[in-house]
Parts: structure tokens; C-alpha cells; sequence
């Protein structure tokens, strides 16, 4: 009898391993996530709709988001991080009817110190462009645009992860009868880890255009978690947004899933 339950318990315990060890990973990858200047290379696949404009119109786009981090000295990385929209919007400005399309491209690069400093602070620094790759006018501003980036951010052993995202983009060039390009975003976050791969989180993608003295304001609250499909890692969030503050008719309110695919140690 002694034996058979010692033979059960250690049964037990070599199948708990594989999902020990899983959750452990899944732990470290939703950490990593948080951070946008990690040293892990991820696939966005961001889906989001927005509704509640004045004139009945509503918005549905994909953000295409991979990030690629890239060693190049001994201390640091430089991180590449891409927004492509993929964009369908209803009668958005009112007037315009049905638009189809892709959006202006946003390019950061991110210059950060592989280890925190000695106060646990994380950060990084470099370019962001704006290239007008849009494929429609609606989708897009016609204008070439650059600027400064940074993010600076803390992660504690309480599993919060806090700090902020900004970027400022000047037009310098494209079509001449478009309006010119200023505008400001700040993004401020933060994150609680759940264990298991979950983790809940908060943001404001803020942005204000300098052009037309307008901020726009939505705030965002998420779920999301790590799980593998097959052999490939992936993250899924969903979440809902509300626009504290918009141009004149835009929208109330909003949704977003993320789809992620990870790719560790690569």
C-alpha cells in the first residue's frame, strides 16, 4: 500500500513539472509584454472598433504592431517597434462614406541599456517616423513626419509594471495641400500580473494635436494571457476603451482584442 501511494505521489509530482515549468514561462512572457523595450520578439495583431460618433459613423481597424529587438553592443539593445493600420471606417469624417484601406506607417526605434538602473528604472530613447503609406486620403495625413521617442517604466516584485510611452512627430514634407503635421502622444500605463500568464491592464492613449489645439483621450482597460497553441506562444487580451475627450462628433466608446504571437529566446 505504501508503495502504490509513493508511486502515485511521484506520478503526480513528474506531471506537475511540464505545467510548473509552463506557468513559470507564461509568467515571465506576460512580464516581458508589459515592457515595451523587452528583449522579446512579438506580433500584435491588435483588432479595434469604435463607436458612437455624432453623425452614426463608427471605425474598425487592425493594427499590425511587431516589435524586434536587436542586440548591438555589450549593454544595449535597440528596439524596433512598427504600427501598420489596417483601417474601415463608416461614414468617418461624416460625408465620406464607406473607406477601405491602409494608414500612415509609424516607426519607432528605441535605443535601451539591456539592464535597469540601479533603482530599477527601464528606459529607452531614439526616432519616430510617420511615413504616408495610406492608401486613401481619409486614412491617412499625406505628410512624411519625425520625432522624438521615449518610454521609461518600473517593474516590482508585486508584479506591477508602471510608467509611460511618448512620442512627438513634426511633418517636414509630402503632399502640399494637406494640412501640416504636430502632434503629441503620451501614454501613461499600468499593469498588474496575475500569475499564470494573466494580466490586467491600464492605459491612456493620449495624443494632442498642436495643429488644431484638440486632445484626444481614450482610456483602456484589459485582461489578457499567455497560452501556447501547439508549439507557438501567443498572448490574448480583450478590452474596452472609453474617449474621455475627442474631436468635435468622435467616438464615445470602443473595444480591442489583441491577438499576440511570441517568440522568446529568439
Amino acid at each position: 500500500m505504501a508503495s502504490t501511494t509513493l508511486w502515485r505521489v511521484m506520478g503526480l509530482a513528474l506531471l506537475g513539472l511540464p505545467l510548473c515549468a509552463f506557468a513559470q514561462d507564461a509568467d515571465e512572457l506576460a512580464k516581458k509584454l508589459a515592457n515595451p523595450v523587452a528583449s522579446l520578439i512579438s506580433v500584435p495583431f491588435q483588432f479595434n472598433y469604435d463607436d458612437g460618433f455624432a453623425d452614426g459613423g463608427s471605425r474598425t481597424f487592425v493594427n499590425v504592431q511587431p516589435v524586434v529587438p536587436v542586440s548591438i553592443s555589450e549593454d544595449w539593445n535597440m528596439i524596433s517597434r512598427t504600427i501598420l493600420p489596417i483601417d474601415y471606417r463608416d461614414d468617418v469624417p461624416p460625408g465620406t462614406g464607406s473607406t477601405f484601406g491602409l494608414g500612415d506607417i509609424t516607426q519607432s526605434l528605441f535605443f535601451s541599456p539591456k539592464e535597469p538602473t540601479s533603482g530599477g528604472w527601464i528606459w529607452g530613447i531614439g526616432p519616430a517616423f510617420l511615413l504616408p503609406t495610406a492608401t486613401d486620403d481619409v486614412l491617412g495625413t499625406g505628410k512624411w513626419a519625425a520625432g522624438p521617442t521615449a518610454v521609461v517604466l518600473k517593474q516590482t516584485s508585486a508584479g506591477w509594471t508602471y510608467g509611460f510611452l511618448m512620442n512627438h512627430l513634426w511633418s517636414f514634407a509630402g503632399d502640399d495641400d494637406r494640412a501640416g503635421v504636430s502632434n503629441t502622444f503620451f501614454q501613461p500605463f499600468l499593469t498588474k500580473a496575475l500569475g499564470q500568464g494573466r494580466t490586467l491592464s491600464f492605459n491612456f492613449e493620449s495624443s494632442y494635436d498642436w495643429k488644431h489645439s484638440q486632445w484626444t483621450v481614450p482610456f483602456n482597460a484589459g485582461y489578457s494571457k499567455v497560452t501556447k497553441i501547439g508549439s507557438q506562444m501567443v498572448s490574448f487580451q480583450g478590452g474596452v476603451r472609453y474617449y474621455f475627450e475627442t474631436p468635435e462628433g468622435g467616438p464615445d466608446w470602443g473595444v480591442r482584442f489583441t491577438a499576440t504571437l511570441l517568440f522568446p529566446g529568439k
